[in-house]
């Protein structure tokens, strides 16, 4: 299958990258570290909270690449600006079958923290739930069959009910090719999961061509769900593009709105990326050029939304906009 090109994307006029970026990156964590990113933040107990994936191989070595030596390190901050890292890694699974687990998103609930995750293992990739009180300890609730990922729970049940997005690996039925798309379901329990419908398809984002993704955990506005999602399109011309000896792919951030009291319905999308990759260090030098991945989404008081994202598979970053205006993207006739 042949697929059309997408031609120069550019980022939304809406959003603003913060000027301190990167806001973490291997060199202000305190331990053996090479990457830093794809982090999942949120506020907890009146701080923000940031678990984020820590890839600890060589860059030079080519025997432990980084994506094959993988943690998730922690990080804390008073504004959501200045991080400081933790001593220690926080969370690791590697055994006999688990390969490693990565890709961590935070959703609170009810006064507790629930963490999803991916594992690679020998027999696929699984996607995780778990939930902490205090960082420090985690009890793994649910894993999926494979091949599932990049899960994101709602910060509240609706319809007595925890949701979740998720993107799993549907190889067979889309023709044998990166097809992939985003889901829904449901749980009574956080454990049990099914009820699954498709929310958003490759073939519905005009900045796609390759796989689309849920992103970080939505937030909850007066006028619905406000969810980012990640958008994947492959380029054939494209040639080397980080460390690999050819990466032809564009990550981009897309955004949507879900209905509150039935978010399997899409109220409204932007027909746009509300972030390309364009700054020097999403572009240039990273161990994926060319990579936006948004991971966590904070609403403030005032109104303003961080969102913070993995650039180039290689640091964490933030961007900001105004609620009101993230909603007019999503809300806008064409």
């Amino acid at each position: 299958m042949e697929l059309p090109v997408i031609g120069p994307l550019t980022s939304s006029e809406r959003i603003r990258r913060h000027p301190d970026n990167p806001v973490l990156d291997a060199s202000r964590v305190p331990y053996p570290t090479a990457l830093v990113f794809n982090a999942g933040v949120t506020k907890f107990n009146g701080k923000y909270v940031m678990i984020f994936r820590n890839d600890y191989g060589s860059l030079a070595d080519e025997t432990i690449k980084p994506h094959h030596t993988t943690d998730l390190g922690i990080a804390f901050s008073d504004d959501g600006i200045r991080w400081e890292a933790g001593p220690r890694p926080v969370f690791k699974l590697h055994d006999e079958e688990v390969i490693r687990a990565y890709d961590p998103r935070l959703t609170v609930i009810d006064g507790r923290c629930y963490m999803c995750f991916a594992v690679d293992t020998k027999h696929g990739i699984r996607g995780g739930v778990a939930v902490t009180d205090d960082f420090a300890s985690f009890e793994i609730l649910s894993l999926s069959t494979p091949d599932l990922r990049n899960m994101v729970l709602f910060p509240e049940r609706i319809g007595g009910k925890y949701v979740r997005l998720e993107r799993p690996f549907t190889v067979y039925s889309r023709n044998g090719v990166d097809r992939f798309d985003t889901w829904i379901a449901e749980s009574p329990d956080l454990v049990h999961w099914g009820n699954s419908d498709l929310l958003l398809a490759v073939e519905h984002v005009p900045f796609a061509n390759d796989k689309v993704g849920p992103a970080a955990p939505p937030i909850k506005t007066n006028k619905g769900w406000l969810t980012t999602f990640h958008a994947v399109d492959l380029d054939p011309s494209r040639g080397k593009n980080g460390w690999e000896p050819s990466w032809k792919k564009r990550y981009s951030a897309g955004i949507m709105l879900l209905d509150l009291e039935n978010p399997k319905r899409i109220i409204g999308m932007s027909k746009e990326p509300l972030l390309a990759p364009e700054a020097p260090y999403e572009i240039v030098s990273g161990f994926r050029n060319n990579v936006i991945f948004p991971g966590g989404m904070v609403l403030e008081k005032d109104g303003e939304v961080k969102i913070y994202y993995g650039a180039a598979d290689t640091v964490e970053c933030l961007a900001t906009a105004h609620v009101d205006d993230l909603l007019q993207l999503c809300l806008e006739k064409e």
